[in-house]
């Protein structure tokens, strides 16, 4: 453990630490969010010490928690009381038993198991000229001192507690399938024969930053000419909370100015590259969730194997071919018309190479069912 994330109270009672901020999602299994918090039991005055971990989609603007309006919906939340301690905790983590070095006799273990139905950390990037966090989701480990721990009488003096935001994120799989491909015929007017066009992509997963060869095969038989070929990205953000909601926004685009005359045939490969780096000043770009005064990407495809339905934000992505066909002449442009392919695309990040997950299975599975008995939905 190279690196130690700490964030104590304001009167010093609690501190809570963590070994890392980044939890990963590998679709079967879900790592243990596992930590430390300090307690200093002097001042607690006969109350208690809690640790929970949410999840949480938050949609406006944190004025309006002042107001004593919610701006947030929380996803999933699970608690665990810390102290007094009340046993049956799993044994510790490789990293709790170093933060507990650290800490001394007043740490504190904690385990967390989420479950893998979750949404990633995502959020929306904001425009230009707007203010305040970025709606989207994040996920929150906060210690507390309380007489309950979850009595919505009851006010929490935010000097009793201490937060840190964490990610759920997920890496590529090691297996790169061959790419999808797809085959359109569209006959037009006036014509008895029909333009082919077959798109189709190298692989199935491309990392971020990496460009994207598309491969457009044409197989003109009409006596129209394909002007030139539109090659674009559209990221595709689905809302699941109270009801789906649907966003899509164009992340690349790009043409190539490729004529295939009337009666002819034409291969080529193209190259598109969708980056952040490119749409920075664009309102509503999904972008994998960011640690403060961190760097960010694109928000990765989201992957699920669950049946159940995942509430928050659900991303994908696909590569759209264009072909924009005019009938020359006098006429020109006004009769054009389009062919249009779509092809299905993941976008992710590679797994680091110096990446270890913490935690053995036997570990997740004994969290897992103390996580079921406390947590609340």
């Amino acid at each position: 453990m190279s690196k130690v994330f700490k964030k104590a109270s304001r009167n010093g009672n609690i501190s809570l630490y963590l070994g890392k901020r980044d939890f990963v999602d590998t679709v079967d299994s879900m790592e243990v969010v596992d930590g430390v918090l300090k307690v200093d039991p002097a001042n607690l005055r006969g109350r208690k010490v809690f640790v929970h971990l949410i999840c949480a989609f938050r949609y406006g603007s944190e004025d309006l928690d002042v107001m004593g309006m919610s701006c947030r919906k929380d996803i999933w939340v699970s608690r665990v009381q810390v102290y007094p301690p009340l046993g049956g905790n799993p044994p510790n983590t490789k990293i709790q038993d170093a933060l507990m070095k650290k800490v001394g006799e007043q740490g504190h273990p904690f385990s967390f198991q989420m479950p893998t139905n979750l949404p990633c950390s995502v959020s929306f990037q904001p425009g230009p000229s707007d203010a305040g966090k970025a709606c989207g989701v994040d996920f929150e480990v906060k210690g507390y001192v309380a007489n309950q721990a979850d009595n919505p009488d009851e006010v929490i003096d935010r000097k009793d507690t201490c937060r840190l935001i964490i990610r759920k994120i997920q890496f590529a799989p090691k297996d790169n399938k061959a790419g999808p491909k797809q085959d359109i015929t569209k006959q037009f007017m006036m014509t008895d024969k029909p333009v082919h066009l077959e798109a189709s992509l190298e692989k199935e997963l491309y990392y971020h930053g990496e460009p994207i060869t598309v491969n457009v095969k044409i197989n003109n038989e009409t006596s129209k000419v394909v002007k030139k070929i539109k090659i674009s990205v559209e990221q595709s953000s689905s809302v699941v909370l109270y009801s789906s909601d649907t966003y899509a926004k164009t992340i690349c685009s790009e043409e190539f100015g490729e004529t295939i005359n009337a009666n002819s045939t034409f291969e080529k490969n193209f190259q598109v590259s969708p980056l952040l780096a490119n749409n920075k000043e664009k309102r509503g770009i999904a972008v994998d969730g960011r640690l403060k005064y961190e760097d960010t990407n694109l928000a990765s495809t989201t992957l699920t194997k669950c049946e159940k339905e995942m509430q928050g934000i659900i991303v994908s992505y696909k590569v759209k071919v264009n072909l924009m066909v005019s009938s020359g002449g006098l006429l020109g442009g006004l009769t054009s018309s389009d062919v249009t392919a779509e092809l299905p695309l993941i976008l992710m990040s590679q797994k680091p190479a110096d990446f270890t997950s913490e935690g053995s299975e036997d570990q997740r599975r004994k969290i897992n069912s103390l996580t079921e008995n406390r947590e609340h939905k």
